[in-house]
């Protein structure tokens, strides 16, 4: 079983195409169980960064 970041939340932001669950952009999910273990480690390590960079931007739309 290969493992994901998924977390059932399967919203992509409309202006960067990253889901708002995993923070896994739509080509990472479609190929996801193509990719070797290599690559998805890889994109999993740069997810907190995605997801922190999301939540950011919503605060400074929120705020504007």
């Amino acid at each position: 079983m290969i493992e994901t970041p998924c977390i059932k939340v399967c919203t992509l932001d409309a202006r960067n195409g990253i889901c708002l669950g995993c923070g896994r952009t739509i080509d990472e999910i479609s190929c996801w169980v193509e990719m070797t273990a290599a690559e998805r480690a890889r994109v999993t390590s740069d997810l907190p960064a995605r997801l922190s960079g999301q939540k950011a931007g919503k605060m400074i739309t929120a705020a504007g």
